[in-house]
C-alpha cells in the first residue's frame, strides 16, 4: 500500500536526494569548523567543566 502511494507521487526521487545533500553538507561544514577553530576557544570550553566559579553572577543559587 506505501509502495503505490509512494509511486503515485510526482518528483518524489528529488527529496533523498535533497536529504543526503543536507546530510553531507551539514558534516562537510562541520569538519570545516573543527579544522579552522581557534585553539584558545578549544581550550577554554575544555577546562570549562573544571572551574569552579560560575561565570554568571546572577545564578539562582546565589540569591
Amino acid at each position: 500500500m506505501h509502495k503505490e502511494i509512494l509511486r503515485s507521487i510526482e518528483d518524489i526521487e528529488i527529496y533523498p536526494i535533497i536529504s543526503l545533500l543536507i546530510f553531507v553538507l551539514f558534516f562537510v561544514g562541520m569538519f570545516i569548523w573543527v579544522i579552522r577553530v581557534d585553539k584558545t576557544y578549544v581550550n577554554e570550553m575544555k577546562s570549562m567543566p573544571f572551574n569552579d566559579e560560575p561565570k554568571n553572577e546572577s545564578s539562582h543559587e546565589n540569591v
